[in-house]
């Protein structure tokens, strides 16, 4: 199966209870390069039976998995993450070429997820209970145990990255998983199968590919899977915790979009700001990100400066290829998610906000088969428009000015959204304040876009629901149960 991934055109098989398996109807799906528009070679599209198998699979296997000991499980993550690292340069390739980011930053998202796989083994035995103090005779405790079956469903902009940390937890804990990665960007989820199968029991991981609603509303509403974890868009966010409670009780975590807001005060400093502007709205992979920081919002003294500045520096962005070390941003995903770009680019004119530089389309030399736009910023943005308000996944950055502090939390808060913030200023006052007023989960002052291993991560209002990347990832994959011993005059009761 390895060979097939990485040589040549690839016809890939999902992993199911440890066997390569093609869908039950033989359905397939061309993935594409977004870069060159090559055909990369195909995935199987999964039917509601093939799920089932792979749920059947991993809940064959949740017994004895949860029956080992933690650091039995923690010992066999550790040797997943060694081996992922051993490869990281094929799975870089893979997510590069089939997501048309950077392969610079593929090779960071390998790295950060193999740190995710060895972050949560090392927190296995924290997965623990507590004694409750009671009279002579009786002892109350608690126990910490797993779900089950969960299922995970991962988004396009990070593969591997999405893929290895997010099942990293609930392993850890001792559940067993089924993995769905997006349709446009599953080859690294295989690969990823293919090193696990070695390492891992039979049915322990297991991964179906697919497109449309059959292969994640199956596994979203299938009996046996009582703990749901997805990360995407807010529309299908809303419908997974509707479908997920037709029929029976779920746990359900939810990292959803952003529409984030990247404060600018008079007293910072310009330069500084300009290059964390550009560095948080995530160019580097084509903007999409949902803890991009597509807002500006910038003091009325400094906006125009700030603008023209930012302006020079994002049009100065190179599109290319993502294996070409010059390149500065690479390709749009696919042709749907370019479409949407260019309509959003549209949608600012029409709105009346200022076109500074980008939103076109690259069609000049190697880049004309691919799905490449140049990084717009737009400048004068009301605050109530479309511009402002809904999340694009892409290269389009937003500049508003503000009058005061009032103004510029009263902004930052005006959307459904609240993921991540940023804001710049030398005064600890209005940093505090700020922090603590924005609708956000994950807030920077004078940085952006950094996560630190053990700080939670996850948003408020539509963001989502739920909090990753820390000691409560591990223990949300677990349930407590209260056990109560009477042992009073030698017998038990």
């Amino acid at each position: 199966m390895a060979d097939t991934l990485v040589a040549g055109t690839i016809d890939a098989r999902m992993l199911i209870g440890g066997e390569w398996s093609a869908a039950s109807n033989g359905a397939l799906i061309e993935t594409l390069n977004p870069a060159t528009g090559a055909v990369l070679g195909t995935i199987p599209d999964a039917t509601r039976s093939d799920v089932d198998r792979a749920v059947a699979a991993a809940h064959a296997a949740a017994g004895a998995w949860r029956r080992l000991a933690p650091v039995a499980r923690a010992e066999m993550v550790n040797r997943l993450a060694a081996a992922v690292e051993a490869r990281s340069e094929e799975f870089a390739a893979l997510d590069s070429a089939e997501n048309g980011s950077l392969l610079t930053e593929m090779r960071r998202d390998i790295a950060a997820g193999v740190s995710a796989l060895r972050y949560f083994a090392g927190l296995a035995l924290q997965v623990r209970g507590e004694t409750l103090p009671g009279p002579t005779g009786e002892i109350t405790y608690t126990t910490r145990v797993p779900f089950g079956v969960v299922g995970r469903i991962v988004p396009f902009n990070h593969p591997f990255m999405f893929a290895a940390s997010k099942i990293a937890a609930p392993l850890v804990a001792g559940n067993t998983v089924v993995l769905k990665p997006s349709e446009f960007t599953s080859l690294s989820a295989l690969l990823l199968a293919d090193v696990a199968n070695d390492i891992l029991p039979v049915g322990v991981f297991n991964v179906v590919t697919g497109a449309g609603p059959e292969s994640g509303d199956a596994l979203v509403s299938h009996p046996n899977v009582h703990r749901i974890a997805f990360t995407g868009s807010v529309a299908t966010g809303l419908a997974i915790q509707r479908r997920a409670a037709e029929r029976m009780v779920k746990t359900v975590s939810l990292e959803l979009g952003g529409k984030n807001p990247l404060v600018v005060f008079p007293d910072a400093d310009l330069d500084t700001v300009v290059d964390a502007a550009v560095r948080g709205m995530n160019f580097t992979w084509q903007g999409q990100s949902c803890g991009s920081l597509s807002r500006n919002l910038v003091h009325a003294s400094i906006y125009d400066e700030f603008v023209d500045r930012l302006a020079e520096r994002v049009s100065a962005l190179r599109p290319g290829l993502p294996d070409d070390p010059a390149s500065q941003t690479g390709a749009i995903v696919n042709d749907r998610q370019l479409a949407k770009v260019l309509d959003y680019v549209r949608i600012g004119q029409e709105e009346g906000a200022r076109l500074m530089t980008g939103g076109t389309r690259v069609v000049d030399g190697v880049l004309a088969d691919g799905l490449f736009v140049r990084p717009a910023v737009f400048a004068d943005v009301a605050i109530d428009s479309r511009l402002a308000q809904e999340e694009i996944f892409g290269p389009v950055l937003s500049v508003t000015r503000f009058s005061d502090e009032h103004d510029a939390i009263r902004m930052a808060n005006a959307t459904q959204f609240g993921l991540t913030a940023s804001v710049f200023t030398q005064d600890l006052g209005i940093a505090h304040r700020f922090a603590e007023s924005v609708d956000a989960g994950y807030v920077w002052v004078n940085e952006v876009s950094r996560h630190l291993p053990g700080a939670p991560y996850g948003g408020v209002k539509n963001s989502g629901i739920g909090r990753e990347e820390d000691l409560g990832e591990l223990l949300s994959y677990t349930q407590t149960k209260s056990i109560h011993i009477t042992y009073a005059h030698g017998s038990l009761r």
